[in-house]
Formats: structure tokens, sequence, C-alpha cells
């Protein structure tokens, strides 16, 4: 008796059936597949091609030709600083608090108050970036006046609360902590959506052998969703380095470098400093504004590269 080939899937036995002739379908789907991967890649290529083309009259001036007659690489130094200072601070932040909100949500809540809380969450991202910025100056910039005075006080010892402390609020700390709530949805949605997914079984099982609550999200839930707590952190990053509005509303600007968050001394972000200088630019000087994108476009890719590798290793591990 023949022995019957058990190898073969289920796509190749479609196909032999269907005479080796995929359905329209799914050509339909394949072709539109990959018209969108190209589509993305030529984009992003064309940006890039652009910032780059637009911003090398500024890198190849002299620094007398360039606004404020100093090179480039020390016009764009202190914004690339106060960009990456700002974005990584709010990361710092919301992450736990995200991952937090969506562990509440997903695995201690009664069902009726997570699925409001989940609403409430979501719709923090759907409030315009300007809308932040002015609650940030008016609302929370005053509010915590006497925290950053107490931070000075207290902590002052730390170069993050050297001080003098503001009387304004119109600081960094203020700008991260803006930051932070707007980045919070994002992290927490990707973080939620994982967590749903978490087996059910093994937390059954970790329940079952004694586990406490916290003890079997710690176990299994944590675990689980490791890669998408990396991935919305990116995400809600790269929103960070990349915002506008709130920052320049927020910060009053000086240009300096100073790790002190809570004085009237503040370096600016490129985005915010693009979005202050660009309207009344000519000349070499709209050339050094893109030339700051195009550090701005390289520090958001270096960030997801770094986000995608992270992912790839703990996936493999």
């Amino acid at each position: 008796m023949p022995e019957v080939d058990t190898t073969t899937n289920a796509g190749q036995l479609l196909a032999a059936a269907s005479g080796g002739r995929r359905r329209p379908g799914d050509r339909i789907f394949s072709n539109a597949a990959t018209i969108a991967g190209v589509t993305i890649v030529v984009l992003l290529a064309g940006v890039a091609i652009f910032l780059f083309a637009e911003g090398l009259p500024a890198v190849t001036a002299s620094a007398e030709e360039l606004p404020g007659g100093e090179s480039l690489l020390d016009y764009v130094a202190p914004l690339a600083f106060g960009t990456i200072l700002a974005g990584a601070f709010a990361a710092l932040v919301a992450v736990p608090l995200a991952v937090a909100a969506a562990l509440f949500i997903t695995h201690i809540a009664p069902p009726r108050i997570a699925l409001t809380l989940g609403y409430l969450v979501d719709l923090l991202a759907a409030i315009p970036s300007i809308i932040y910025g002015l609650w940030g100056i008016f609302v929370l910039g005053p509010a915590t006046v006497p925290v950053m005075q107490w931070l000075e006080d207290n902590l002052g010892f730390i170069p993050l609360f050297k001080g003098p402390a503001s009387a304004t609020g119109r600081t960094m700390f203020v700008a991260v902590l803006v930051l932070a709530v707007m980045i919070l949805p994002i992290v927490s949605a990707v973080a939620r959506e994982v967590f749903t997914q978490a087996p059910r079984k093994l937390q059954e099982g970790a329940q079952a052998l004694g586990a406490t609550r916290w003890e079997m999200i710690r176990m299994t839930v944590l675990p689980f969703g490791k890669s998408s707590i990396v991935s919305g952190a990116m995400l809600g990053l790269g929103r960070a380095l990349g915002e506008t509005m709130a920052v320049t509303i927020i910060l009053s600007v000086s240009g300096v470098v100073t790790f002190n968050l809570i004085s009237q001394a503040n370096p600016s972000t490129i985005a915010a400093n693009i979005a202050l200088n660009f309207p009344e630019s000519s000349g070499l000087a709209i050339n050094a504004l893109i030339a700051t994108g195009l550090v701005l476009f390289a520090i958001t890719l270096v960030t997801n590269m770094a986000a995608r590798a992270i992912i790839a290793r703990q996936n493999i591990e």
C-alpha cells in the first residue's frame, strides 16, 4: 500500500484543487499589501531626501552666514539636547503610569468600571496639543510652583532640581508632565490590547498554585506583554520627541544646555524652535531650520530602530 504524503499543507491542497491558480481576492490582497509597503518606504525616502537636499546649504555654509553667527553644530546641539531631555523624561513618567492603568483596566477593575476608564484614557488622545499647552501654562504651571519650590528646598543637591525655581511655571518640568499626559493613552492602549490576550490558562494555573493576583500578573501577564510595553513606550517617545505646540506654548526658552528642570532658563526642542522661527525666516535661515528637522528625523529613526532591535531580541529569548 503506497504511503500517503501528509506534509502537504492546506495552501498547497487548495492551490492543487484550483488548478494552481490563486483566487482573485488573494491576488488583490497581496497586491494591495505590496503597494502599501512600497508606498511607505517611498514616502519615508522622499521625506529624508527632501530634508537632506534642503538642509545641505546650511551644512556647507560658514558660521558667519548662519543665524546667530554660530556653526550649525552649535545651533543644533542645544535643540537636540532639549528634545531628548523632554522626550526621555516624559516617557519615564508616562510609561509606568500607562502600564499600571492598563493592568488595572484589564485585570483588576470590575468590567463596567474598566470599560468607562478605558474610554476616558483613550479620550486623552483626542485632545488637541494646543489645548494641552494652554492647560499647561494656565493651570498646571501655576499649580506646580509650590511643588518646584519644595523640590529646590529639599532636593536642590540633585542637578535636576537645582533651581532657582521658576515663579511662573514655564519650565521643562511642566513641559515634561504635559508630554507625559499626552503620550499616556498611546502607551496604555498598546499595553491594554496585549494584556487582554495573555493566556488565561497560565493565569488560572498561577492562581491555582496559590499565587496572589499581583504575583500572577508579575509571573504571567507582564512577561507576556513585555514586547508590547517596549513598543508602546517607543511610540509614545516618538510622539514626545516631535511634539510642537504644547512645548512651544509652555517653555520659556533661553537656549541653554542644562539638566535643571525647574528653573526659568530652559533648553528648547527642535520642533518648538521650528514652529517659533519658521514664519519669520528666509534664505539660509530656512535651510538651517530644515537641517534641524533632519536631525529630529534621524533621532526618531534611531529610536524606532533601537526599539525594533529590543523587541526582536526579546522575542528570540
